[in-house]
């Protein structure tokens, strides 16, 4: 489906590259079939070097070029970089943003500048761990976004991680939870380790057991097919130490806390929609 194709991307930071090296890694694109742009120079011959890409300053010069356009800027930026690409952007080409919270309908609207270019859009959310090819995306497809059109991205997205089709509005849940998700987990990884130096173990191997017992609970979850309360189960006996660590969680209101982060998130993620929508013109 993406054979023949050429893929830019606007904005070549940690998650454009975690794309670029993975789809390279598995040939979904050849080097040659991809493009990227940035406002760094330096970001820009660092990604050439390394990935021997096409690297550009111009983002249009880039747009030109491309079958599908990755949006991988800033959210605080995004209007100012569609407004730069509207002319250039038709219905021949597919564009695929991850910009946190800011709706289909914003893009369309920019995009469009005021007329009625039907855009081919999808909305993606990756997160951080895309960069080890264990990243969770959720789509999203624009009205005039076909079948294909999403196959092709559910291509994309999977050679960095598991990927899911939802609801538009379901969006900035997705963004509160598996967006940024990965550091309320990093702050668990890192508390654990502090609590093991705190009862006598080395910083280092404190640590490393940190970081294996959330990757191997987590592909435990993964795999086993069982509901994580009864993985839990499976390590809490009676009277024993887990239980014991448990109920001092339970008394801590840890449930309640990870529960009220990822609705925080959630907020956040619709506050920068609706100033982005406002900016926009459409509120």
């Amino acid at each position: 489906m993406l054979k023949d194709k050429k893929i830019a991307f606007i904005g070549s930071g940690n998650m454009a590259e975690a794309l670029i090296s993975s789809l390279i890694d598995s040939s979904v694109f050849n080097p040659d079939d991809i493009l990227c742009s940035d406002i760094s120079k330096k970001r820009l011959e660092y990604v050439q070097n390394n990935y021997t890409i096409h690297a550009s300053s111009d983002n249009i010069d880039v747009v030109q070029k491309a079958d599908i356009i990755i949006l991988s800027v800033k959210p605080q930026i995004i209007l100012k970089v569609l407004d730069q690409i509207s002319e250039t952007v038709d219905s021949s080409k597919l564009i695929i943003s991850i910009a946190a919270g800011i709706s289909l309908e914003i893009i369309q609207k920019v995009l469009s500048r005021e007329g009625a270019k039907t855009c081919r859009l999808i909305r993606a959310m990756p997160n951080t761990p895309a960069l080890v090819q264990t990243g969770a995306t959720a789509l999203t497809k624009g009205a005039y976004a076909s079948e294909n059109d999403l196959k092709s991205a559910f291509e994309i997205f999977s050679a960095v991680g598991k990927t899911m089709e939802i609801n538009e509005d379901l969006m900035d849940a997705v963004t509160g939870l598996s967006g940024s998700g990965p550091a309320y987990v990093f702050l668990i990884i890192d508390a654990l380790a502090d609590a093991g130096v705190k009862v006598g173990l080395p910083k280092d191997i404190s640590m490393a057991l940190s970081i294996q017992t959330v990757l191997g609970a987590a592909r435990l979850a993964s795999e086993s097919g069982d509901p994580p309360a009864k993985l839990k189960d499976m390590v809490t006996s009676p009277g024993g130490t887990t239980i014991a660590g448990i109920n001092s969680l339970e008394k801590g209101n840890l449930k309640t806390v990870l529960i009220n982060a990822v609705e925080a998130a959630t907020q956040r993620s619709r506050e920068l929609g609706s100033i982005q929508k406002k900016n926009a013109g459409l509120i």
